[in-house]
């Protein structure tokens, strides 16, 4: 059965409109195995989920202060989720070197080896990306780093207000920006527009264990972990988009780090933003369908950022590309 029709069955409060483009993890702990490894660095697994070729990467200060200075850490995981891997950096040695020294590490002691590393911290750009270019791997600046938010999300609720010495005055906030700045939307090219476009959505249940939206039947698109708290009969909401040029577009979204889907309400526009800063205009919407994109913000702000999108030729071929995406709050 192809996708859409089965979006359709599956969603039984189904809101879509048509409009056309205007001209927790089961782990276990220990100690990383490492020639520097110290208490300072640990290492989670969840021999649950298979380890993926594509690394996730944090280098950044925690709302905690260690001796009257801040907390510097390390945060390495993949995209499935498989390890989490945390170090700690004196602040003396927050450095590029020292980034690459932990990088490394990791990758010698990895089963699995990355092929990508991504990162999201506009504010450490420089430093991170000078570090992974002396290793074996493709760094990607992304705000495709799902697991890695989740989990920085987690310790912000969980750890780090429990450490001694945390500033509740230091986590989150506007100064802690964690993208470039993001472009002003651009339209994309006339090649890659979509003739149709439908708000739809579908239940949680649908992207977990036993459901029937896999990494097998989403063409050349990514799945983001889901979260386990959130209920199963929850719907996500999404876009499918519908083109003749489907196999085209999502060939250009899958090189693009799709990142996620944003409706402007006030100035009535829904944009696709992908890589670590860019914005495409994707249409202008009309008063109802500004209504069905107040809808669609408001289910992504109920599941913690959570959507989809679907291209596909029409309404009965099978999807070129699906997504299912997390917009990642700043102030991580």
């Amino acid at each position: 059965m192809n996708l859409l029709k089965f979006i359709l069955m599956a969603c039984t409060c189904l809101r879509a409109t048509s409009f056309t483009y205007p001209s927790t993890l089961k782990a276990t702990t220990s100690l990383f195995s490492s020639a520097e490894a110290s208490d300072s660095v640990t290492l989670t697994t969840n021999p649950d989920v298979k380890a993926s070729e594509d690394w996730e990467l944090d280098c950044y200060s925690r709302p905690v202060l260690v001796n009257g200075k801040k907390l510097w850490e390390v945060l390495i995981t993949d995209s499935t989720g498989s390890f989490r891997l945390c170090e700690t950096l004196p602040s003396n040695k927050v450095n590029s070197r020292e980034l690459r020294r932990v990088v490394d590490d990791a990758i010698e002691a990895a089963e699995v080896k990355p092929n990508t590393v991504r990162f999201f911290r506009g504010a450490m750009f420089n430093m991170i990306n000078i570090a992974l270019s002396e290793l074996d791997v493709i760094a990607k600046p992304s705000r495709c780093t799902f697991a890695l938010a989740q989990w920085i999300e987690e310790r912000n609720r969980e750890v780090y207000p429990n450490m001694e010495g945390y500033r509740a005055t230091m986590a989150g906030g506007a100064g802690r920006a964690s993208f470039l700045d993001v472009r002003t939307p651009v339209k994309l090219p006339d090649a890659l527009r979509g003739e149709k476009y439908a708000f739809v959505a579908l239940p949680v249940a649908e992207f977990l264990e036993g459901g029937g939206i896999t990494s097998e039947n989403v063409g050349v698109g990514r799945l983001c972990p889901v979260d386990s708290a959130i209920p199963a009969d929850e719907f996500v909401q999404g876009i499918v988009i519908l083109t003749n040029r489907a196999d085209a577009l999502a060939s250009w979204l899958a090189g693009t780090e799709l990142s996620g889907f944003k409706a402007d309400l006030r100035k009535r526009t829904l944009a696709m933003e992908t890589d670590i800063e860019n914005q495409y205009l994707m249409a202008k919407l009309n008063e109802f369908q500004r209504e069905e994109a107040a809808a669609f913000e408001e289910g992504k702000d109920n599941l913690g950022g959570l959507h989809f999108v679907s291209v596909q030729k029409d309404d009965d071929s099978d999807p070129s590309g699906f997504w299912l995406l997390r917009e990642i709050p700043d102030g991580l």
